[in-house]
């Protein structure tokens, strides 16, 4: 079963300076029917203007992890990280008993357009812990790119997440496509961050997802002219 969550029906939040989409209940958004999927708890689209962000805020018992697709993230926090953010990088935290951050655009003169994912974890209290690193965009183009899952030893870099979930990117032109096997027991979100994409033939434009329950497999296209940005999320 594959249900398809549409960009135009998820919250949205406009201060102008934060252009935001809630795909669950976030914040003043509030949807009963759309709380979450398995372990995925957040996933905000946002587009946050030049030298804006959020001021310091704390986190506790969430794992949280960012992927930026244009411009660039200043990330602060109190376990003394001082990180910048960018396309092809992936930042993971794992707020645990607690940590504080603020997040700003980090250029005056460009936006940043990110994805924010919360995965609630399956243990709490754990001492906090930060990871970010960069990878080859070619990684990404036509295949899964794992960036983040319960293994600490990973086959590729990945940040831990205290959570039977594994996170992956992917770019897809116009027309190719990937098979994904899916366990049995096992679910799924897909989410289309740029451009066009289809699932098992079902078509998904930007900010579109699909929740995946009792299937098998998934045949993963780009589309449309340009083809599509994604994240696939495997959850249990």
């Amino acid at each position: 079963m594959i249900t398809i969550r549409k960009s135009e029906e998820r919250g949205h939040v406009d201060l102008e300076w934060l252009n935001s989409y809630q795909t669950f209940s976030f914040g003043s958004y509030s949807d009963p029917a759309h709380n979450n999927f398995r372990a995925l708890r957040v996933l905000n689209q946002d587009r946050i203007a030049p030298g804006k962000g959020f001021g310091a805020h704390g986190h506790r018992d969430m794992e949280i992890f960012t992927y930026v697709m244009e411009g660039s993230l200043a990330h602060r926090d109190s376990m003394g990280e001082r990180r910048v953010l960018q396309p092809n990088m992936i930042q993971a935290m794992s707020a645990g008993s607690g940590v504080i951050h603020s997040e700003f655009n980090a250029s005056q003169a460009e936006p940043v357009h990110l994805l924010q994912v919360w995965i609630t974890p399956a243990v709490e209290d754990v001492a906090p812990r930060y990871r970010q690193f960069a990878y080859d965009p070619s990684e990404k183009q036509g295949r899964l790119r794992l960036l983040v899952g319960p293994d600490e030893n990973p086959p590729e870099p990945a940040a831990f997440i205290h959570q039977d979930a594994r996170a992956y990117a992917s770019v897809l032109a116009s027309g190719q496509s990937l098979e994904q096997p899916i366990a049995l027991g096992r679910h799924a979100w897909v989410q289309c961050a740029q451009g066009n994409i289809t699932v098992n033939g079902l078509a998904l434009k930007e900010g579109d997802g699909a929740a995946v329950s009792e299937e098998r497999a998934l045949t993963i296209s780009g589309a449309g002219p340009a083809g599509g940005e994604l994240l696939f999320m495997d959850l249990a």
